[in-house]
């Protein structure tokens, strides 16, 4: 049982920091170039592996977070004090938008609605042009 152990262990490290190699965006990799560490991945599985993991990626709260959203509005979470994101729901700003959003969305239902109520009171009068002349 051992024996295993100490092959599928390393074996596993290896496969997961290659494809955790192969997988991270250019722009999170430090230090050295992503080919240099899919080669030192490669060619050197143990070594390689745990020098990949320890100092080839940036991890945690070092990463950008990603832009949400339309990008007018900024971020859909905005980073926490401690770098974390912070959900959608509970970001203010994010919120806020939402609102002002709504509210452009409502004024605008109503601008069509005032139209359309001025288009069938057009389309009425044209309907009926001897009801004027009965009268």
């Amino acid at each position: 049982m051992l024996r295993i152990l100490t092959f599928v262990l390393p074996l596993a490290l290896w496969v997961w920091a290659f494809i955790d190699c192969l997988t991270t965006p250019e722009d999170e990799v430090k230090h050295l170039p992503k080919v240099v560490w899919v080669i030192i991945v490669l060619l050197f599985p143990l070594v390689g592996s745990i020098a990949w993991l320890v100092a080839g990626k940036q991890r945690g709260a070092l990463r950008t977070a990603p832009a949400g959203g339309d990008g007018a509005d900024g971020p859909a979470y905005a980073p926490r004090r401690d770098g974390r994101p912070v959900a959608p729901d509970d970001n203010p700003e994010f919120l806020a938008s939402l609102k002002k959003h709504n509210n452009e969305h409502e004024d605008m239902l109503k601008q069509w609605e005032a139209d359309l109520r001025r288009r069938e009171n057009e389309l009425r009068g044209k309907d009926d042009p001897d009801e004027g002349r009965r009268g």
